[in-house]
């Protein structure tokens, strides 16, 4: 990612501050854990179509997501329900696990079924580059997460970073989204080849970024008024 931390995004406007990498190039520092031995992954294809459920459709019936973090969300969803339009499904980011593993989450409140990708945290959250993060902040300039409620305000773009999808923060620990341009996009450092390399992912400025193959089912599939809910 580019050191400028600003970009006009299309379709508001807002100039955000784009997000940065600060992956390093030494190797594998884990704070008080291994990390798992991941190997190298191919680019995912998008998820599959929308399933109706049947009632009575368990969510998440594999136990994919952390039960707590899975109430937490649904709970989210009731109390920010004049933000949250669109009840399809939900994204979810647990940010107690290391960055090289599978830790977004999208649920389908409707067929009951669990997508899962990869997502970096901030550099100012994991100054060590551990793969953990580790401090949270709504701070401009902090370069850290943000942890609380969001809701998905549709496709952007930004000169910076090109396609991504914008997000509100719903809480007092992340409502200076929009002034921190806080936003899911495609990043380098959070390509297979580069977990493959360095063994976790790169850091952004506080951004939720996945890898470029995984933004397109999501730029698509988040839309505008869904729900992402990230906590440790």
């Amino acid at each position: 990612m580019r050191l400028s931390r600003r970009g006009l995004i299309l379709g508001g406007s807002a100039l955000l501050a784009g997000c940065s990498s600060a992956a390093s190039t030494s190797s594998l520092q884990v704070a008080g854990a291994v990390a798992p031995n991941l190997p190298t992954l191919p680019d995912r294809a998008a998820p599959a179509a929308v399933q109706i459920a049947d009632v009575g459709t368990t969510i998440d019936p594999h136990g994919v997501v952390r039960k707590d973090l899975l109430e937490r969300a649904r709970a989210a969803m009731d109390v920010h329900g004049h933000k949250i339009s669109k009840r399809d499904r939900m994204y979810l980011v647990d940010f107690q696990k290391f960055s090289g593993e599978d830790r977004l989450y999208e649920v389908d409140l409707e067929g009951g079924w669990v997508t899962a990708y990869r997502t970096s945290h901030g550099r100012g959250s994991d100054p060590a580059h551990s793969g953990y993060a580790q401090q949270f902040s709504n701070r401009p300039d902090s370069h850290m997460s943000s942890i609380g409620a969001y809701a998905t305000a549709g496709a952007g773009w930004g000169s910076q970073q090109g396609p991504n999808v914008l997000l509100d923060g719903l809480e007092y620990s992340n409502n200076l989204a929009r002034e921190r341009a806080i936003i899911i996009h495609g990043a380098d450092y959070a390509d297979p080849a580069f977990l493959a390399r360095q063994g976790k992912l790169g850091r952004s400025y506080g951004c939720f970024s996945v890898s470029h193959a995984d933004l397109i089912p999501l730029r698509e599939r988040m839309g505008e008024g869904r729900l992402l809910f990230a906590m440790t």
